[in-house]
């Protein structure tokens, strides 16, 4: 793989980069989808010196390829289908609700550990920018763009190391600037693209919210 990133805090340091013209502005935000986006989000917002803030969505996997999106939820009720490959998976209805169950469980879960009693941020014409480590098929930030969305924002940016040009192309349509480093004809995996790709933890992901928190409040 020619130009990989070394790691989620180098294509975040990169990334940011591409975003200066966000810099020091009071109405902007960054929010990240975790795990794996929050080393990412956490360099392009302490670069910028904006606020750092989660937006959380799960993806909807294949119960035997997990990796494999079917869709995708997000808080409130949103739910975002590949009926591509739904259909071609022939999954039952029960299997199907089997996989939302646990993910909502999930959803649940990951907003009582990140961020505990602090209240979500009121997004209400800002400009929010919402960063991943990559995208694949995009189901999981078709799912976040439409529970953003409900929030009015005042613009709506969808910012990430790497993308396949099918997906890039798909999300350029939904939101009002996309910013990608790397848009190949063919993705096969995030994973590629990174020497390291190892799992972001919750403890990883707390430490850098609350550095985060730190370095705007300096």
């Amino acid at each position: 793989m020619k130009e990989r990133f070394h790691n989620r805090t180098e294509a975040g340091q990169q990334l940011a980069q591409a975003l200066l013209r966000y810099a020091n502005r009071p109405d902007v935000i960054v929010l990240t989808l975790p795990r794996g986006g929050v080393p990412v989000a956490y360099e392009v917002a302490t670069t910028l010196q904006v606020p750092l803030d989660l937006c959380l969505v799960r993806k909807l996997g294949v119960p035997d390829r997990p990796e494999l999106a079917m869709g995708a939820i997000a808080s409130p009720d949103i739910c975002i289908l590949n009926h591509d490959i739904i259909d071609s998976l022939k999954l039952s209805a029960a299997a199907f609700a089997q996989v939302v169950r646990y993910e909502e469980q999930e959803l649940a879960r990951r907003d009582r550990c990140y961020r505990g009693d602090r209240p979500a941020p009121d997004l209400r014409d800002r400009i929010v920018i919402v960063i991943d480590d990559g995208v694949a098929t995009g189901s999981t930030l078709r799912a976040a763009i439409a529970a953003l969305k409900l929030q009015s924002p005042a613009q709506l940016i969808v910012a990430v190391p790497v993308a396949p040009q099918s997906t890039a192309k798909l999300l350029k349509q939904e939101v009002d600037d996309f910013v990608c480093l790397k848009q190949p004809e063919h993705l096969y995996s995030i994973s590629l693209w990174y020497e390291d790709f190892s799992q972001t933890s919750d403890a990883e992901v707390k430490q850098l919210l609350s550095q985060a928190m730190a370095a705007i409040a300096l």
